[in-house]
């Protein structure tokens, strides 16, 4: 058996490659929409891709089981146990199986069978995995999904605080509870393989250890020790999970309806600085260079967004479906960013330019905006000041700890879906715990209009400055 995990940084998304060597065969589990990684991946070692396999309806990116289906001719397993508004339905004319709790299926000379494991959402399934060919009659590991991950279990909360499925919040995590103690019925030997590691949205204390097994689970995960107590797990599960970011109802209600077929990657041309201008006219512009050369000059109306976990984390918040976009980044880095946006239904990705190129803009009159930005110092001066409103982008429970009397609490994550909450008239001081988050989402206030300054350093350097005295647990 070939057992290969394809991990991507960007979204701390795991998808498998498990293959029978004996014969040629292959499947992937939970991959995403950019295909062409598995297929290569596949013809590396001598396999075929011949099937694909879903644990859930994904919130977090965009499933790639339809475009493999069509692309390489794979059938597709998708779990059959959810109730009708959250099963799979893009499967029509596709070779496709909708699995029950129990059923099996091979690949080649390995066994895989479905586990019905709710909780993360209804219908979600693993997978356990018996290499016959190695002349195992057991299991060997498990595909977990966004069920069990290493240190933390699958938030239960996302049919209700992404996609708005009101009071589907405590039913989900009773589920998980129930599905939690079944798991700590297997054997210890049994490894164990999730769908994401640390930095997903879809967890809160998800560790960076790509693999576990039953046995390290059941001694060291706080959640799974938990699970005899149904009300103290309950209570655990939902406390302190961080907001969605906007853009998981999206993923989610696509993955359940068919994923736009993507075929190739966009290929967005060069632009050089005479051709500048015309390429933004009604572009969104989204640059990724470092925060302080954003900050002295950038192209007005840019969004801002680091690189790593937190691109997408901004990009899909801010930016929607259809809306043409322009990079600026170093070309170098086009084919990874275009990768993640398409992976999140950013598709029209028109066109990038580089810094350098930028900066022949700028020396040949063209006009750039910067960002205003203040330390933690000057901000502590403002705080009595007239017509100023202090916004703190960072997660609920971050606030909860400690925060500032009268600042208003919005994730960056969700705030365009509550614009309508921030005041549109005087100065907006806004921070986060560091400074990242807050320019990310600075850039978006002004792009919208906002007088927004960002804090450098954000709560942790703020409280260090003074700011004692006007914070208060809420």
């Amino acid at each position: 058996m070939l057992f290969r995990l394809e991990y991507d940084e960007g979204l701390a998304q795991a998808a498998y490659l498990i293959g029978c060597q004996r014969t040629g065969e292959a499947i992937v589990f939970d991959p995403e929409r950019d295909v062409d990684r598995y297929l290569d991946l596949a013809r590396e070692h001598g396999l075929r891709i011949v099937a694909v396999a879903e644990t859930h309806i994904h919130a977090d990116f965009l499933s790639g089981a339809r475009e493999l289906a069509d692309r390489a001719g794979a059938k597709v397993y998708v779990s059959g146990l959810g109730e009708d508004e959250w099963r799979s339905g893009w499967l029509d004319g596709l070779d496709h199986r909708e699995l029950g709790d129990g059923d099996r299926f091979s690949v080649g000379n390995i066994d895989f069978t479905a586990v019905h494991t709710p909780g993360h959402t209804p219908e979600h399934v693993s997978f356990s995995v018996t290499d016959r060919g190695s002349g195992a009659d057991v299991a060997m590991g498990m595909i977990t999904g966004d069920f069990v991950f290493v240190g933390d279990l699958g938030r239960p909360d996302l049919l209700e605080s992404a996609a708005g499925v009101v009071g589907a919040m405590e039913p989900s995590a009773r589920s998980l509870a129930r599905s939690a103690k079944a798991f700590l019925s297997l054997d210890d030997h049994l490894q164990v393989w999730p769908a994401h590691g640390s930095g997903s949205a879809c967890g809160k204390a998800l560790g960076a250890v790509p693999q576990s097994t039953v046995g390290y689970e059941r001694r060291f995960n706080s959640a799974l020790s938990m699970a005899d107590d149904e009300d103290a797990f309950v209570d655990h599960i939902l406390a302190g999970q961080p907001e969605p970011p906007s853009y998981f109802a999206r993923m989610k209600a696509w993955n359940r309806d068919g994923v736009p077929l993507l075929g190739e990657l966009p290929k967005p041309r060069r632009v050089d600085a005479s051709g500048i201008e015309q390429a933004i006219e009604g572009a969104r512009i989204v640059d990724v260079r470092p925060w302080a050369d954003f900050r002295s000059g950038h192209l007005r109306g840019s969004n801002w967004a680091m690189g790593g976990i937190g691109f997408l984390m901004a990009v899909g918040s801010y930016v929607q479906p259809g809306e043409r976009i322009v990079l600026v980044c170093e070309e170098d880095r086009v084919e990874e960013l275009v990768r993640l946006m398409v992976r999140i239904g950013l598709d029209d990705i028109e066109a990038f330019t580089t810094p350098a190129e930028l900066e022949r803009h700028a020396r040949d009159g063209g006009t750039l905006d910067t960002a205003p930005e203040i330390d933690a110092d000057a901000f502590v001066e403002r705080l009595d000041g007239d017509d100023r409103h202090v916004l703190d982008v960072r997660r609920a429970v971050e606030h909860e700890a400690a925060a500032l009397r009268g600042s208003i609490n919005i994730a960056h994550t969700r705030l365009v879906s509550r614009i309508e909450e921030i005041p549109d008239a005087g100065e907006l001081l806004v921070h986060c715990a560091g400074g990242i988050r807050s320019a990310a989402a600075a850039a978006e206030l002004r792009r919208r209009g906002y007088d927004a300054v960002n804090v450098a350093g954000g709560w942790s350097a703020m409280t260090r400055s003074g700011c004692g005295s006007a914070v208060t647990t809420c």
